[in-house]
């Protein structure tokens, strides 16, 4: 699935929701703002200090620029000017300090903003429903908390300070332009249509550039995501030759998205600054003319000279900022977007205690992924408090679909699930499944360490309880042998550590947390003989007394199951004992002759 990329013009109403973002840290943005102010004044007033230099001492006229600073600069023209030169001097220093703690306060705002980004970003991904993780490649949800934060530091830092910086100089000097000449004034915006007819091809050029980027990134997070993850079926199947051709192809397409922003850049700024110096020629000849008339004076045209090589400056930043800030609000949307995207599976208002030893009932339950594709159709079944039930079927029979709902990662569309004879949608979902236990096929592991990755942050696990989920589950063994024991490192997803370890730890997971009922989902399902014996001793401490749902693939792990439910094709065709489904010679009998005289062949 490929990134959302809108092309159409975005509102005000979005620029005003990415600055809200700022609105804690208005002291530090009204601080950058005054700086900001003083320095785009403070660039106006050098060519008037150049101005003074020629007109008072070295061609003096009598007129004067800045009568109240004139009247304190000496009468001597070798002093006069070292007064002004220091001046000059003074107001760049003040200038780059001005500029400096700008950039740093604008700059440390922006990171502390993209904190707080990524930080609102974490907790809506925690809380959105499983569904919307089936719709949305793990690709999409990295470039959201990377690349588009990453993009909305630019407007925060240097986006939308710097472009009203730029606005600000940009009236400054076109003010005092009109106040030292308006016919050189006129003269020098002569050629300001064209300046703005070629920002504007640029800025369209650049900004269909940037949509083709942001598409090449997105693809790219997608593409290494998935091939990262599949590194090992790739060198299995020996595709790597085929990856690499194809990473190549997404990477050229990268390449040349740039192509047409790199074009764009190549002709807008010499094009920009042949206009400038058209005007600037311009300028020469009137305002030679007029000097020479003796109706204006040689500081004017000199200041003229200094604001003219200014005033396109700020031209070529707007248009620059402009692309930014159409990046940023893009970014921002799609931000906004994930912030904005409320989870189908939701707490009541006032959600009912989750109680304990308490049956489960499916009653007349139907479930689809998508439409009405029905994975599950009209199931009903009970299981009583500390009942072992088991759910064995073909692949696709629905049976994880069965924990899942259990779970609320989903909810029902018809029917309903009731835990003690309540609708388990009354039940708040991060209190109900605080009250499972849920051991996978493929129990995933986190960077950090064995203990860490059994307690996974719980505050009530105590190292008793660690020590002895770990050895219920014949896992202690493995960690005394450990020269750091529950603080062995455990690198992304586990790798380092066997299936069976991985899995017994899985185990420990699930019992150190006490849960009240169990759900196994193929839990012995890839793991080797040896294992599965420490498996099945581990499984019969674990679900006695507790209500348990075993999914099973292999029938040898529920043989001493209270009740088996055989599921096909999304019905519930069979329910009884090992041995009464054995009678009945259905589809259970079937499944079993199908393992039996595979286990016959492999002896």
């Amino acid at each position: 699935m490929e990134e959302e990329v809108s092309s159409r013009s975005y509102d005000l109403g979005l620029l005003r929701r990415l600055l809200r973002l700022m609105i804690p840290y208005w002291r530090s943005v009204s601080i950058a703002l005054v700086f900001l102010l003083i320095s785009s004044v403070l660039q106006v007033l050098s060519p008037l200090l150049t101005k003074i230099a020629v007109d008072h001492y070295l061609a003096p006229n009598g007129q004067l620029s800045l009568p109240w600073l004139e009247k304190w600069l000496s009468a001597d023209a070798r002093t006069g000017l070292l007064q002004l030169s220091l001046i000059f001097l003074g107001v760049i220093v003040v200038n780059l300090i001005l500029d400096f703690g700008q950039q740093l306060i604008m700059q440390w705002t922006g990171q502390r903003a993209m904190f707080d980004v990524r930080k609102k970003l974490m907790s809506r991904l925690q809380v959105l429903d499983v569904a919307y993780y089936d719709r949305n490649p793990v690709g999409r949800m990295v470039t959201r908390v990377t690349t588009d934060v990453d993009a909305l530091n630019e407007l925060f830092a240097s986006g939308i300070v710097t472009l009203l910086g730029d606005i600000l100089v940009l009236l400054f000097i076109v003010a005092a332009m009109f106040n030292l000449s308006v016919g050189l004034t006129l003269t020098m915006l002569v050629v300001m249509p064209f300046v703005f007819g070629v920002t504007i091809v640029f800025r369209r050029a650049v900004q269909s550039s940037n949509r083709q980027i942001r598409l090449a990134v997105a693809r790219i997070n997608s593409f290494l995501q998935e091939h990262v993850n599949g590194m090992s079926v790739l060198q299995l199947f020996n595709r790597e030759a085929r990856a690499t051709a194809d990473f190549d192809v997404v990477n050229r397409d990268h390449m040349l998205a740039y192509r047409g922003a790199i074009n764009a850049y190549g002709w807008f700024y010499p094009a920009v600054e042949f206009l400038s110096m058209v005007a600037l020629a311009s300028l020469l000849a009137y305002g030679g003319f007029h000097v020479d008339a003796g109706v204006m004076s040689l500081g004017v045209l000199v200041a003229f000279f200094q604001y003219g090589m200014r005033v396109f400056r700020p031209i070529q930043d707007l248009s620059e900022k402009y692309n930014i800030l159409q990046a940023s609000l893009a970014a921002g949307e799609r931000i906004f977007s994930l912030l904005d995207e409320e989870p189908k599976v939701e707490a009541p208002g006032k959600p009912v205690t989750v109680p304990e030893n308490a049956p489960i009932e499916f009653d007349h339950v139907w479930f689809a992924y998508k439409g009405e594709d029905w994975v599950l159709e009209d199931v009903s079944f009970r299981i009583e408090p500390g009942e072992i039930l088991a759910v064995v079927g073909h692949t696709g029979a629905g049976k994880t679909t069965l924990s899942n709902l259990l779970l609320r990662f989903y909810d029902v569309q018809r029917g309903s699930i009731k835990l003690g004879g309540i609708d388990l949608r009354a039940f708040d979902p991060r209190e109900l499944r605080r009250h499972f236990g849920v051991v996978l096929q493929d129990p995933h592991l986190f960077t950090g360490t064995i203990g860490g990755n059994i307690r996974l942050g719980s505050t009530h696990v105590t190292d008793e309880a660690l020590a002895l989920a770990a050895d219920q589950v014949n896992l202690l063994p493995f960690i005394e042998e450990l020269p750091e024991k529950f603080d062995h490192p455990v690198r992304e997803r586990g790798s380092g550590l066997s299936t069976g370890q991985k899995q017994l730890i899985g185990f420990a997971r699930a019992l150190a947390h006490n849960p009240r009922y169990l759900i196994l989902d193929e839990a012995t399902s890839s793991v080797d003989t040896e294992t599965e014996l420490k498996v099945r001793a581990a499984l019969e401490r674990m679900v006695a007394g507790r209500t348990s749902i075993i999914i099973a693939h292999r029938l040898s792990t529920i043989q001493r199951a209270d009740r088996i439910l055989v599921m096909h094709k999304g019905h519930l065709r069979e329910t009884g004992s090992h041995q009464e489904l054995l009678a009945t010679r259905g589809i259970y009998w079937k499944l079993y002759q199908l393992q039996y005289k595979d286990q016959e062949v492999r002896r």
